[in-house]
Protein backbone atom coordinates (compact mmCIF):
# COMPACT_ATOMS: atom_id res chain seq x y z
CA UNK A 1 0.00 0.00 0.00
CA UNK A 2 3.36 2.16 0.74
CA UNK A 3 4.81 1.74 -2.95
CA UNK A 4 1.10 2.09 -4.24
CA UNK A 5 0.77 5.52 -2.43
CA UNK A 6 4.36 6.75 -3.37
CA UNK A 7 3.83 5.54 -7.13
CA UNK A 8 0.24 8.40 -6.99
CA UNK A 9 2.67 11.12 -5.40
CA UNK A 10 5.42 10.46 -7.92
CA UNK A 11 2.90 10.65 -10.91
CA UNK A 12 1.16 13.70 -9.31
CA UNK A 13 4.19 15.53 -9.16
CA UNK A 14 5.43 14.19 -12.49
CA UNK A 15 1.86 15.68 -13.71
CA UNK A 16 2.04 18.79 -12.47
CA UNK A 17 5.59 19.67 -13.75
CA UNK A 18 4.32 18.63 -17.18
CA UNK A 19 1.78 20.84 -16.83
CA UNK A 20 3.58 23.65 -16.00
CA UNK A 21 5.30 23.65 -18.75
CA UNK A 22 2.20 24.13 -20.97
CA UNK A 23 2.16 27.35 -19.49
CA UNK A 24 3.56 30.89 -21.08
CA UNK A 25 6.31 31.67 -18.35
CA UNK A 26 6.21 35.66 -17.36
CA UNK A 27 9.02 38.14 -16.61
CA UNK A 28 8.82 40.40 -13.97
CA UNK A 29 11.48 42.87 -16.09
CA UNK A 30 12.86 42.87 -19.56
CA UNK A 31 15.69 40.96 -20.43
CA UNK A 32 16.40 42.64 -23.53
CA UNK A 33 15.23 43.36 -26.98
CA UNK A 34 14.95 40.45 -29.80
CA UNK A 35 14.36 39.81 -33.37
CA UNK A 36 12.65 36.25 -34.70
CA UNK A 37 14.31 35.93 -37.62
CA UNK A 38 12.29 34.07 -40.48
CA UNK A 39 12.93 30.54 -41.28
CA UNK A 40 15.66 29.87 -44.33
CA UNK A 41 14.33 30.55 -47.46
CA UNK A 42 13.04 27.93 -49.95
CA UNK A 43 12.18 25.34 -46.91
CA UNK A 44 8.77 25.62 -46.02
CA UNK A 45 7.76 22.27 -43.81
CA UNK A 46 4.67 23.78 -42.35
CA UNK A 47 2.35 24.96 -45.54
CA UNK A 48 1.47 21.84 -46.23
CA UNK A 49 0.29 21.36 -43.06
CA UNK A 50 -1.67 24.33 -42.91
CA UNK A 51 0.28 26.05 -40.39
CA UNK A 52 1.62 29.37 -40.58
CA UNK A 53 5.34 30.39 -40.24
CA UNK A 54 6.61 29.54 -36.87
CA UNK A 55 7.57 33.04 -36.14
CA UNK A 56 4.31 33.81 -35.87
CA UNK A 57 3.71 31.24 -32.90
CA UNK A 58 7.29 32.13 -30.68
CA UNK A 59 5.95 35.75 -31.24
CA UNK A 60 3.08 35.37 -29.79
CA UNK A 61 5.10 33.52 -26.77
CA UNK A 62 7.49 36.19 -26.29
CA UNK A 63 5.03 39.43 -26.40
CA UNK A 64 2.51 37.02 -23.81
CA UNK A 65 5.33 36.65 -21.54
CA UNK A 66 6.47 39.87 -20.96
CA UNK A 67 10.52 38.85 -21.15
CA UNK A 68 11.72 40.39 -24.49
CA UNK A 69 10.76 43.66 -26.24
CA UNK A 70 9.90 43.04 -29.98
CA UNK A 71 11.16 44.10 -32.66
CA UNK A 72 9.93 43.74 -36.19
CA UNK A 73 12.40 43.16 -38.88
CA UNK A 74 9.92 41.33 -41.38
CA UNK A 75 7.09 42.39 -43.29
CA UNK A 76 6.07 45.37 -40.99
CA UNK A 77 9.99 46.48 -41.43
CA UNK A 78 9.57 46.32 -44.90
CA UNK A 79 6.76 48.70 -44.42
CA UNK A 80 8.32 50.63 -41.70
CA UNK A 81 10.78 51.45 -44.53
CA UNK A 82 8.64 52.60 -47.73
CA UNK A 83 7.29 55.39 -44.82
CA UNK A 84 11.26 56.80 -44.39
CA UNK A 85 11.83 56.70 -48.09
CA UNK A 86 9.03 58.30 -48.57
CA UNK A 87 10.27 60.96 -45.81
CA UNK A 88 13.87 60.65 -47.24
CA UNK A 89 12.04 61.92 -51.00
CA UNK A 90 10.21 64.77 -49.23
CA UNK A 91 6.52 63.30 -49.66
CA UNK A 92 5.63 63.11 -45.88
CA UNK A 93 4.21 66.11 -43.94
CA UNK A 94 5.92 68.70 -42.29
CA UNK A 95 7.18 67.72 -38.69
CA UNK A 96 6.20 63.83 -39.18
CA UNK A 97 9.11 62.72 -37.29
CA UNK A 98 10.47 60.10 -39.52
CA UNK A 99 14.08 59.80 -39.88
CA UNK A 100 17.48 58.32 -39.39
CA UNK A 101 18.52 57.20 -36.00
CA UNK A 102 14.85 56.28 -34.70
CA UNK A 103 15.14 51.91 -35.27
CA UNK A 104 15.23 50.32 -32.02
CA UNK A 105 18.60 47.97 -32.23
CA UNK A 106 18.16 44.21 -31.14
CA UNK A 107 19.83 42.49 -28.54
CA UNK A 108 19.19 39.01 -29.34
CA UNK A 109 17.48 37.02 -32.48
CA UNK A 110 16.27 33.81 -32.74
CA UNK A 111 15.80 32.07 -35.85
CA UNK A 112 12.81 29.43 -36.03
CA UNK A 113 14.16 26.83 -38.56
CA UNK A 114 13.31 22.87 -39.14
CA UNK A 115 15.84 20.85 -39.23
CA UNK A 116 16.94 17.05 -38.37
CA UNK A 117 19.89 14.58 -38.69
CA UNK A 118 17.65 11.21 -38.57
CA UNK A 119 15.03 10.31 -41.17
CA UNK A 120 12.52 8.64 -38.68
CA UNK A 121 12.73 4.64 -39.43
CA UNK A 122 8.97 4.52 -40.49
CA UNK A 123 9.84 6.90 -43.38
CA UNK A 124 7.01 9.12 -42.02
CA UNK A 125 9.48 11.97 -40.39
CA UNK A 126 8.73 15.50 -42.09
CA UNK A 127 12.11 16.14 -40.85
CA UNK A 128 14.20 13.39 -42.19
CA UNK A 129 13.25 14.46 -45.38
CA UNK A 130 14.60 18.06 -44.78
CA UNK A 131 17.45 16.90 -43.03
CA UNK A 132 20.41 16.93 -45.92
CA UNK A 133 18.82 20.54 -46.78
CA UNK A 134 20.27 22.47 -44.13
CA UNK A 135 23.45 22.59 -42.24
CA UNK A 136 23.72 22.10 -38.30
CA UNK A 137 26.25 24.90 -37.44
CA UNK A 138 24.00 27.56 -38.05
CA UNK A 139 23.34 29.95 -34.96
CA UNK A 140 20.18 31.17 -33.32
CA UNK A 141 18.01 28.46 -34.68
CA UNK A 142 14.83 25.94 -34.11
CA UNK A 143 15.91 22.53 -35.22
CA UNK A 144 13.13 19.73 -34.91
CA UNK A 145 12.36 16.39 -36.07
CA UNK A 146 8.73 16.00 -36.40
CA UNK A 147 7.34 12.78 -37.05
CA UNK A 148 3.32 13.36 -38.89
CA UNK A 149 2.22 9.60 -38.34
CA UNK A 150 2.58 9.39 -34.19
CA UNK A 151 2.62 13.37 -34.10
CA UNK A 152 5.66 13.79 -31.99
CA UNK A 153 7.82 17.03 -32.05
CA UNK A 154 11.45 17.97 -31.44
CA UNK A 155 13.20 21.22 -31.12
CA UNK A 156 15.88 23.35 -30.18
CA UNK A 157 16.18 26.87 -29.47
CA UNK A 158 18.90 29.02 -29.61
CA UNK A 159 18.96 32.70 -28.71
CA UNK A 160 22.26 34.74 -30.11
CA UNK A 161 23.82 37.61 -28.68
CA UNK A 162 23.54 40.26 -31.76
CA UNK A 163 26.92 42.20 -30.23
CA UNK A 164 29.37 39.27 -29.75
CA UNK A 165 27.36 36.31 -31.65
CA UNK A 166 27.92 34.63 -28.31
CA UNK A 167 25.26 31.93 -27.79
CA UNK A 168 23.50 32.68 -25.07
CA UNK A 169 21.20 29.83 -24.79
CA UNK A 170 20.56 26.66 -25.98
CA UNK A 171 17.97 24.54 -25.10
CA UNK A 172 15.85 21.64 -25.92
CA UNK A 173 11.91 21.14 -26.20
CA UNK A 174 9.69 17.78 -27.23
CA UNK A 175 6.35 17.00 -27.30
CA UNK A 176 3.65 14.04 -28.45
CA UNK A 177 0.10 13.36 -28.87
CA UNK A 178 -0.14 12.50 -25.54
CA UNK A 179 1.11 15.71 -23.56
CA UNK A 180 -2.22 17.59 -25.31
CA UNK A 181 -4.18 17.42 -22.56
CA UNK A 182 -2.40 18.97 -20.27
CA UNK A 183 -2.30 22.21 -22.44
CA UNK A 184 -6.22 21.68 -23.33
CA UNK A 185 -7.91 21.90 -19.90
CA UNK A 186 -6.26 25.02 -19.41
CA UNK A 187 -5.69 28.74 -21.10
CA UNK A 188 -2.77 27.33 -23.43
CA UNK A 189 -5.50 27.17 -26.32
CA UNK A 190 -8.15 30.03 -25.04
CA UNK A 191 -8.25 32.90 -26.11
CA UNK A 192 -5.68 33.97 -23.42
CA UNK A 193 -3.30 31.81 -24.41
CA UNK A 194 -2.18 31.14 -28.09
CA UNK A 195 -5.57 30.40 -29.28
CA UNK A 196 -7.14 33.96 -29.19
CA UNK A 197 -3.28 35.08 -30.71
CA UNK A 198 -4.30 34.21 -34.78
CA UNK A 199 -1.47 31.32 -35.42
CA UNK A 200 -4.68 29.28 -36.74
CA UNK A 201 -3.76 25.62 -37.20
CA UNK A 202 -1.31 25.67 -34.01
CA UNK A 203 -4.54 25.87 -31.88
CA UNK A 204 -6.89 24.25 -33.85
CA UNK A 205 -4.99 20.91 -35.35
CA UNK A 206 -3.71 18.07 -33.47
CA UNK A 207 -0.42 18.28 -35.12
CA UNK A 208 -0.02 21.76 -34.44
CA UNK A 209 -0.88 21.87 -31.20
CA UNK A 210 2.28 18.95 -30.49
CA UNK A 211 4.50 21.17 -32.34
CA UNK A 212 3.44 24.33 -29.87
CA UNK A 213 3.71 22.36 -27.11
CA UNK A 214 7.63 21.26 -28.19
CA UNK A 215 8.10 24.90 -28.90
CA UNK A 216 6.82 25.82 -25.44
CA UNK A 217 8.57 23.61 -23.40
CA UNK A 218 11.92 24.76 -25.00
CA UNK A 219 10.92 29.00 -24.61
CA UNK A 220 10.20 27.64 -20.53
CA UNK A 221 13.78 26.22 -20.56
CA UNK A 222 15.11 29.31 -22.07
CA UNK A 223 13.92 31.58 -19.85
CA UNK A 224 14.28 29.68 -16.87
CA UNK A 225 18.10 29.99 -17.92
CA UNK A 226 18.24 33.97 -18.76
CA UNK A 227 18.46 35.09 -15.03
CA UNK A 228 22.12 35.91 -15.83
CA UNK A 229 21.57 38.19 -18.68
CA UNK A 230 22.44 42.04 -18.20
CA UNK A 231 20.30 44.19 -17.60
CA UNK A 232 21.94 46.16 -20.21
CA UNK A 233 23.20 44.52 -23.08
CA UNK A 234 24.17 47.30 -25.01
CA UNK A 235 26.43 48.55 -21.96
CA UNK A 236 27.79 44.69 -21.17
CA UNK A 237 28.93 44.46 -24.22
CA UNK A 238 31.87 46.26 -26.20
CA UNK A 239 32.12 49.64 -27.41
CA UNK A 240 31.60 49.89 -31.02
CA UNK A 241 35.05 51.04 -32.58
CA UNK A 242 35.81 54.33 -34.45
CA UNK A 243 38.18 55.39 -36.88
CA UNK A 244 40.61 58.15 -37.03
CA UNK A 245 38.84 60.79 -39.73
CA UNK A 246 42.25 63.15 -39.07
CA UNK A 247 46.05 62.92 -38.22
CA UNK A 248 46.25 62.71 -33.94
CA UNK A 249 47.65 61.95 -31.13
CA UNK A 250 47.29 59.40 -28.54
CA UNK A 251 48.12 60.99 -24.82
CA UNK A 252 49.00 59.35 -21.54
CA UNK A 253 45.73 61.22 -19.65
CA UNK A 254 42.60 63.32 -20.60
CA UNK A 255 44.05 66.70 -19.63
CA UNK A 256 47.43 65.63 -21.65
CA UNK A 257 50.76 63.77 -21.02
CA UNK A 258 53.12 62.21 -22.36
CA UNK A 259 52.37 61.28 -26.03
CA UNK A 260 51.91 57.63 -26.59
CA UNK A 261 52.10 57.09 -30.19
CA UNK A 262 50.80 59.26 -33.23
CA UNK A 263 47.80 58.21 -34.52
CA UNK A 264 46.91 57.93 -38.67
CA UNK A 265 43.73 58.42 -40.67
CA UNK A 266 41.77 55.33 -41.62
CA UNK A 267 43.37 53.53 -38.34
CA UNK A 268 40.91 51.98 -36.01
CA UNK A 269 40.54 52.24 -32.48
CA UNK A 270 38.39 50.56 -29.22
CA UNK A 271 36.82 52.56 -26.96
CA UNK A 272 37.05 51.63 -23.09
CA UNK A 273 33.62 53.03 -22.65
CA UNK A 274 35.81 55.77 -20.09
CA UNK A 275 35.27 59.42 -21.39
CA UNK A 276 36.04 62.71 -19.71
CA UNK A 277 34.47 65.19 -21.81
CA UNK A 278 35.28 65.10 -25.49
CA UNK A 279 38.19 63.18 -24.70
CA UNK A 280 37.98 59.57 -24.87
CA UNK A 281 40.05 56.57 -23.56
CA UNK A 282 40.63 54.10 -26.57
CA UNK A 283 43.17 50.86 -27.16
CA UNK A 284 44.93 50.06 -30.51
CA UNK A 285 45.20 47.46 -32.12
CA UNK A 286 48.61 46.48 -30.32
CA UNK A 287 47.15 47.15 -26.98
CA UNK A 288 48.58 50.56 -26.43
CA UNK A 289 46.02 52.61 -24.41
CA UNK A 290 45.69 56.21 -24.14
CA UNK A 291 43.43 59.11 -24.83
CA UNK A 292 42.22 60.67 -28.17
CA UNK A 293 39.43 63.67 -28.94
CA UNK A 294 36.53 62.01 -30.04
CA UNK A 295 36.28 65.43 -32.53
CA UNK A 296 38.62 63.34 -34.49
CA UNK A 297 36.69 59.93 -34.62
CA UNK A 298 33.42 58.20 -36.26
CA UNK A 299 32.03 55.18 -35.61
CA UNK A 300 33.37 52.52 -37.61
CA UNK A 301 31.22 50.88 -40.42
Amino acid sequence: MMAASCSIHAESVQDQRAAQMTQIPTCATRLGTLAVEEPERGVDWWSERQLPSPTKLIKVFVAKSGCFTLVDRGVGMAMAQQERDLAANGDLRVRSNLGKGQIKAADYVLVPDLVTANQDAGGTSLGGALGGLLGHSKVGRIAGNLNISSKTADVVLTLTDVRSSEQVATVDGSAKKNDIGFGGSGALWGASGVGGAGVGGYANTEVGQVITMAYLQAYNKMVAQLGSLPSNASQSNAQQAVTMLKPGRLLGSATGGAVVRTLDPGMMLYPTGNKQGAMWEVEDELGNKGWVSSTLLQLSR
